[in-house]
């Protein structure tokens, strides 16, 4: 495994002329999202805590933008945008807009099942304590982009590719999220507008890192 370093400059050598199409499917990202969820937030504000049906409606608000969250958010995120970063950094494929929409609706259901389900497990590990937690979206993290690359497979054997992909590796990987810290804390000061950069420079890191997770499997398998 390479370094973190060599990582965020091999994802910075493939956004280097493709800035523009990255920033603008964040900005896609985050206005999607926006827009499927400010109506549920606008609804809880406007109810009266005095009515005694207003618990009922909250449950049911909460109910509604979980919903979406698994419906639009995850799959935008884990499928369609995880990817795209996969894409221009393993083939250069600049067109992130088109891949985006693309890969998330392709074999949409089977996808939205598959995030679902490692979100399950991730929240069930936390319930536990928050280092299990931890430690297991670590170990899943891969799965987004295996579900892309294998179709065939099941969201369990998918989840456990990933976890059989990061063996060993789960440590660098947290390593090279932290190395991010800096950045995150810079961005908040931006009041989220520095988050335009920062996401497409991280995810693309990740897949770099992803990369070579995949090439030492392939080989690992090859030679059992």
């Amino acid at each position: 495994m390479r370094t973190n370093q060599d990582y965020k400059n091999a994802a910075l050598a493939a956004l280097k002329g493709n800035w523009a199409p990255a920033v603008l499917m964040t900005v896609l990202l985050f206005i999607i999202i926006g827009i499927a969820v400010s109506p549920q937030y606008a609804a809880m504000f406007a109810l009266d805590p005095t009515s005694p049906s207003t618990l009922t409606a909250m449950l049911g608000i909460s109910g509604g933008t979980t919903l979406l969250y698994i419906l639009i958010y995850f799959p935008l995120l884990y499928i369609g945008y995880y990817n795209s970063t996969r894409l221009l950094y393993e083939n250069g494929d600049d067109q992130m807009i088109s891949n985006f929409f693309k890969l998330t609706f392709k074999n949409y259901w089977h996808n939205v099942w598959v995030i679902f389900l490692m979100m399950i497990k991730v929240f069930l590990w936390t319930l536990l304590f928050i280092i299990p937690g931890i430690y297991k979206a670590l170990q899943y993290s891969m799965t987004p982009y295996i579900a892309v690359e294998h179709p065939e497979l099941s969201a369990k054997e998918a989840i456990a590719m990933s976890r059989q992909m990061t063996k060993g590796h789960v440590f660098d990987l947290f390593l090279l999220g932290l190395s991010f810290i800096g950045w995150i804390i810079l961005g908040f000061f931006t009041l989220g507008i520095g988050y335009y950069w920062l996401l497409p420079y991280m995810y693309t890191t990740f897949a770099a890192f992803y990369g070579d997770l995949k090439a030492e499997y392939v080989v690992g398998n090859s030679e059992a």
